[in-house]
C-alpha cells in the first residue's frame, strides 16, 4: 500500500514539474520561420499570466502586439496582426525550443523559436 502510494505520488509531482517546465515561456526568444525556402527571423517577448498569453512577435514586417492569447500546459495559440490582417498561430512549448505553426492565407509556415544565448 505505501509503496503504491509513493509511486502514485512520485508521478503526480513529476507531472506537475514537467507541466511548470514547458510552460515557463516569460521573456525574450528568437528564432525563424521558413517562408518558401528563405529563413525569415523573427523574436517574440511573451508573458504569461495563468492561460493568458500576451507580449509581442516582431519579424521584418514590423512589431505586432500577440491578441487573444492562450497557453495551455504545452500547448499555445495566439494572433498577431499582420497588414491589418488577423494571422492565427499555435505552438507546443518544449523545455529549450517553441514549435510555432501560423497560417498565412491558406499556407502553413514552420518556425523554432529558443532562448537568446548571451
Amino acid at each position: 500500500m505505501t509503496k503504491k502510494l509513493l509511486n502514485s505520488f512520485a508521478l503526480a509531482v513529476c507531472g506537475v514539474l514537467l507541466c511548470l517546465i514547458a510552460a515557463d515561456i516569460n521573456g525574450k526568444w528568437v528564432g525563424a520561420f521558413d517562408y518558401n525556402g528563405n529563413d525569415v527571423a523573427v523574436a517574440a517577448d511573451f508573458k504569461v499570466d495563468g492561460d493568458k498569453l500576451t507580449g509581442t512577435i516582431t519579424t521584418p514586417f514590423g512589431l505586432s502586439e500577440i491578441k487573444e492569447g492562450k497557453i495551455d500546459k504545452d500547448q499555445l495559440s495566439y494572433k498577431i496582426n499582420l497588414n491589418g490582417e488577423d494571422i492565427p498561430s499555435e505552438g507546443k512549448v518544449y523545455s529549450d525550443s517553441i514549435n510555432v505553426k501560423f497560417n498565412y492565407h491558406g499556407q502553413d509556415f514552420l518556425g523554432t523559436l529558443k532562448r537568446p544565448k548571451n
